[in-house]
């Protein structure tokens, strides 16, 4: 503990602890068998009129923290909040007798109590349990914040998400949603074949994407690791042995800023399909969102970021270049050189690094600047340079391009999907071409992956992948516009940064 200086309310509550102890009571609780959550309770009698109530003698045994107390002379009104919500609980004296009345008389909002009693409503026709047995079960040491909309400092609501799931009911409904709709997409997955795997977290090799990693050490072996940044390589292996159709939902790693789109860890999901491609991947999407909106939220439409967003089928389908030319009308369809692509972007105030002078990375930059906010709907845009997607099979009209593409809605990326390159010479090249980069300054460059390459001389099938940002799915579901809303803890700056 701290040695911080308790405030006068944290005195009072500490001496009111310990009188629960002087009178045979642990304040900080036990086993107590509820049979009733707060909203089951309001839902089953919502309907009955309260002059039923009178020859009805329905009990239920809850749980929760108080969170408002009305205390009168002989009989009072207070509310306990559980997993589900609030209810309210009427008091008297006449019926739980004079010592444990004045015993609830000490209660502070905050505290744990268990309440058992009769099912009633009042006369303005809310559903109450009347109090027959209170049993103090935890006392709150700390007050919760004033204002019962929660907590104001944003950082504040972050950095004690325990508070803040107490006090803000919007909070705690994405909580409970987020697990649902990770489940949905693990039982659609299920039912089509798919098996759900894990593969490791640590490895000595930068590979999967384009990304700064951390790094750590491995002590016994005195070998410095990577925390991974993807899943591709390790699951592309279980499509060399066999397993075909195979998915990951794990975190990954990414050593880069935050800001409300971003976190250092999020939770990625890739899967990978044999004998699949490009058009079963944006299929399987299409249906996967459609599933999640209609057997989890329960709607097609969706406001987000100031956007009227509808999923109803179907997605647009338009590759970069076809984009980029309906924005700006130039057509990178056309055979050119670098030097001509990079002129284009002068003209339009496009800065490009040294490792990105190739026609392809200015494709990509021409796209970033003129396309991607503006892909508001639901769009698969496919069709990608070669120079910045390594691990993807090159299209069969246009070699300068690959059988990619990425899912976007609301100006945002959903997923990033591939026909996924079986070629291990081709993918060697590519290998070799990721190092080259690297030494002309992109540090999120590749390493090769020699046993990769091996795996892939021992023949994959052909196959489509992708993968999906959970954490900005759920944004999206959820309709929240900050990373932070759908990460339980989210990465924070130490309070003294």
């Amino acid at each position: 503990m701290s040695s911080r200086k308790l405030s006068e309310q944290e005195l009072v509550r500490r001496e009111k602890a310990e009188d629960l102890r002087k009178l045979g009571y642990d304040p900080f609780g036990s086993r107590y068998d509820r049979d009733a959550f707060a909203n089951d309770v309001k839902e089953k009698y919502k309907d009955v009129d309260h002059d039923a109530f009178d020859n009805m003698d329905d009990t239920v045994r809850v749980a929760g923290r108080i969170m408002f107390i009305r205390k009168m002379g002989k009989a009072s009104f207070f509310s306990i909040k559980d997993k589900t919500g609030s209810i309210q609980v009427y008091i008297s004296i006449n019926d739980v007798g004079e010592d444990i009345y004045t015993l609830f008389k000490t209660a502070d909002i905050g505290d744990i109590v268990g309440v058992y009693g009769k099912v009633m409503k009042t006369k303005t026709g809310e559903v109450t349990i009347k109090c027959l047995e209170y049993t103090p079960l935890v006392k709150a040491l700390r007050p919760l914040p004033e204002k019962f909309h929660g907590l104001t400092d944003i950082e504040e609501r972050y950095r004690r998400r325990y508070v803040d799931l107490i006090m803000n009911d919007e909070s705690k409904r994405v909580a409970f949603l987020r697990p649902k709709i990770i489940r949905s997409i693990q039982n659609f997955l299920d039912n089509k074949g798919f098996v759900e795997v894990e593969t490791p977290v640590l490895s000595t090799l930068l590979t999967g994407a384009a990304a700064k990693p951390f790094i750590t050490h491995h002590n016994s072996q005195d070998l410095d690791m990577y925390l991974r940044i993807a899943l591709e390589l390790p699951l592309k292996r279980l499509l060399v042995g066999g397993m075909e159709s195979v998915y990951e939902i794990g975190r990954v790693f990414r050593n880069e800023g935050m800001d409300p789109k971003h976190n250092p860890e999020f939770t990625l999901m890739e899967l990978y399909q044999a004998y699949s491609d490009l058009e079963g991947m944006m299929d399987l999407t299409e249906a996967m969102f459609v599933n999640i909106a209609e057997n989890v939220i329960g709607k097609m439409d969706y406001r987000w970021y100031d956007y009227d967003i509808c999923l109803k089928g179907p997605w647009k389908r338009i590759s970069m270049v076809d984009a980029i030319k309906e924005k700006t009308g130039i057509d990178f369809k056309k055979e050119m050189t670098v030097e001509e692509a990079l002129e284009l972007a002068k003209e339009h105030k496009i800065e490009v690094q040294e490792h990105e002078h190739s026609v392809g990375h200015i494709i990509n930059l021409f796209f970033e600047k003129y396309v991607e906010e503006t892909l508001i709907q639901p769009t698969f845009l496919y069709g990608h340079p070669v120079e910045i997607s390594p691990l993807t099979k090159r299209s069969k009209e246009d070699s300068r391009f690959v059988d990619r593409f990425e899912l976007f809605i609301g100006g945002r990326e959903f997923a990033n999907a591939y026909t996924e390159l079986n070629d291990p010479i081709d993918q060697l090249e590519r290998f070799e071409d990721q190092l080259k980069e690297k030494d002309l300054g992109n540090d999120e460059a590749n390493d090769i992956d020699m046993d990769f390459v091996e795996a892939l001389e021992y023949g994959m099938p052909p196959a489509g992948g992708i993968g999906y940002g959970i954490d900005r799915l759920v944004m999206f579901f959820t309709e929240q516009d900050s990373i932070r809303d759908v990460i339980l803890f989210p990465t924070m700056k130490p309070l003294d940064k």
